[in-house]
């Protein structure tokens, strides 16, 4: 090919005409014998007809011996004409030239672990100068291709997963992305603005509808990245989960539930349907965290929810629209409170709490846990680069990205020898805040590892540990949890109200967020009765009593159907009553994001708040009747 590239730069000195050539052209076809008439003008058309054949044969047979396929020299003589032969040589060249510059395009890419077949489509749609811009395609393909978890994910994706990031920063830092993350920004610009980044109108809107349009660019895309996320991990359901609330789920449900569809009745009488859009505060710090100033101390409880017993109800805060409101006025009209974990602890949790717990005298638990990345995982920082603006973690997940994503990202940042470009770090840092992942070495990201996300949630370390839970049931089980310091802080006010102990009834136990709570502020534990269907989760909340020389009574119930009124009845006579009623009911069908069996509280999972409200308005009628 050198060969060819300096044949071209000396045309001067080189006649491509060769003496053949020139015959041809020249050449007369002649015929002896007698002229017949009209044979002279066919003789002149057969012989200009055969003069161009052998020519053009001539011209493609030469160029072929040179090495250039026959097709490729067929194009260069139909763009050029055949008899500039320098015009065709020079074409040639830069086919020749193109082809190897794109097969070496393609060899970068599939040595960062792309296919073929990947880079070819990223190609084509961006051409083959722009490497950028390939690169950002093939990361968005990646994105796509991983956004199914790697480890197994039941249905317990709560709160849903970024439905509950916070912390956004800007994507860059030009006086045009400052405006339009701006919460003050007017709905059109914000709508643009997403579109821009990549995402679909339809997800637009649905992230604004969702989120309200008072939000900010960082929670709609925080929305919106859950919503992906979630569509992918339903995608990993087994068919039998995907199935409507089925009819003899529902007729389960007959026991003591006259009472409970009499009253929705009445409630929707008087308040109707329930379709209202409630919209969450911002910030979201319920009344009142211990880092922040504002502080609410007293609020009007409706008559018939003044305890005790008292109770306690946690669910995700974006829920599907009217599902709180919904919520309270089951829960005796309470008016929720709705707080943001990262208030309490390095990582984002964005919940609503119901209960008729006083909020005054409320105290932390101490030592104050860490508050921002470094001070929780302090090894990360000498890795962590600055174009990572983030301080907090997001929602803590049920389930890890998988090692192919980290691979790809470390081989993304490493083609770089300073900072990536800003594509590239849009595109890791979408990943590091939709994956919660941290920095652990050069240009290397990595999932949190269960002890850590133990540590950001309050719990102690090695909780989940043993017990026959294994690695992936880990992360469901702590993904499901508490945030302990967020709960602890709201139970602190029973401290003092029950100085010789507390008899608690734990519904949806998870893993014994409420009961860690309680034991870290120096409640004692007189009796727990432990409603959990999860035998794991069991196994884990047992040995946890066992391991803290709990010296009360620990009853296990695996199914909530099980307490029914002479249950109750009998649970509550021999050991005294309950003094707190405790839980949040599944939030499969509740997660903003969950758009393949978002059916709210009507869904096959999160239906059991009902069983809630039924078990809760069990005991408070018993232990009325009893004072």
């Amino acid at each position: 090919m050198n060969g060819h590239s300096s044949a071209n730069g000396d045309d001067d000195d080189f006649d491509w005409d060769t003496e053949d050539e020139l015959e041809v052209d020249d050449h007369a076809v002649s015929r002896s014998g007698v002229t017949v008439p009209g044979e002279e003008a066919v003789l002149q058309s057969a012989k200009a007809n055969s003069s161009a054949e052998s020519s053009s044969s001539k011209v493609t047979g030469h160029f072929v011996s040179m090495g250039f396929r026959k097709e490729m020299v067929a194009k260069a003589i139909e763009e050029n004409g055949e008899e500039n032969t320098n015009l065709i040589l020079e074409a040639l060249l830069q086919y020749s030239e193109a082809g190897s510059s794109k097969s070496k395009l393609i060899d970068h890419f599939k040595g960062m672990g792309f296919s073929e077949e990947m880079v070819l489509k990223a190609i084509q749609e961006n051409g083959d100068e722009n490497t950028d811009s390939i690169l950002e395609t093939l990361l968005t393909y990646a994105a796509l291709e991983e956004s199914a978890p790697v480890q197994h994910a039941d249905c317990d994706y709560e709160g849903g997963f970024l439905d509950d990031f916070s912390d956004f920063s800007d994507i860059d830092s030009s006086s045009d992305s400052e405006e339009f993350l701006n919460p003050d920004s007017d709905e059109e610009s914000k709508l643009l603005f997403l579109t821009k980044m990549g995402y679909s109108e339809a997800e637009a809107s649905t992230a604004m509808e969702r989120c309200g349009p008072d939000s900010s660019i960082a929670e709609l895309t925080d929305f919106i990245c859950a919503a992906q996320i979630a569509k992918a991990a339903d995608a990993l359901l087994p068919p039998e989960e995907k199935k409507p609330f089925c009819t003899d789920f529902k007729k389960r449900r007959k026991l003591d539930y006259d009472l409970l569809k009499k009253k929705k009745m009445k409630l929707e009488r008087r308040f109707g349907d329930g379709d209202e859009v409630l919209h969450l505060p911002n910030p979201m710090l319920g009344f009142g965290v211990p880092t922040e100033p504002f502080q609410r101390t007293q609020r009007v409880l409706p008559e018939a929810a003044i305890g005790p017993p008292y109770f306690y109800y946690e669910n995700v805060a974006l829920a599907p629209k009217g599902v709180w409101q919904t919520i309270s006025r089951f829960l005796y009209d309470i008016e929720p409170e709705f707080v943001d974990s990262k208030y309490f602890c390095a990582a984002a949790r964005k919940r609503g709490y119901i209960h008729n717990l006083p909020i005054d005298n409320r105290f932390p638990l101490v030592p104050l846990p860490p508050r921002n990345i470094h001070e929780a995982l302090p090894l990360t920082k000498k890795w962590w680069p600055s174009w990572d603006p983030r301080t907090k973690l997001n929602c803590l997940q049920t389930c890890v990205a998988s090692a192919r994503l980290t691979d790809r990202i470390r081989k993304a940042v490493e083609n770089y020898d300073g900072d990536p470009p800003a594509n590239i770090q849009k595109f890791v840092l979408e990943q590091c805040r939709k994956w919660n992942l941290v920095w652990v070495g050069r240009n290397k990201v990595a999932p949190l590892e269960p002890d850590e996300v133990e540590m950001l949630l309050g719990f102690p370390k090695n909780h989940t540990r043993g017990g026959g839970s294994s690695r992936t049931e880990r992360y469901k089980s702590l993904g499901n949890s508490f945030q302990v310091d967020t709960v602890a802080y709201h139970l602190s006010v029973l401290k003092d109200m029950f100085p010789g102990g507390i008899n608690v009834l734990s519904l949806f136990s998870g893993i014994g967020g409420a009961e860690v709570a309680l034991y870290r502020l120096g409640v004692r534990l007189k009796t727990v009765v432990s409603v959990e269907k999860s035998e794991v989760n069991r196994n884990i909340v047992r040995c946890w009593w066992e391991q803290t020389n709990q010296t009360g009574i620990l009853i296990d119930i695996p199914d909530v159907q099980e307490l029914n009124g002479e249950r109750l009845e009998q649970l509550m006579s021999i050991h005294g009553g309950f003094d707190l009623v405790i839980g949040g009911s599944p939030c499969n069908n509740l997660a903003g994001s969950n758009r393949h069996h978002r059916d709210g509280l009507e869904g096959r999972e999160s239906s059991l708040f009902f069983d809630y409200c039924r078990i809760l308005d069990l005991v408070r009628c018993k232990m009325a009747e009893n004072r």
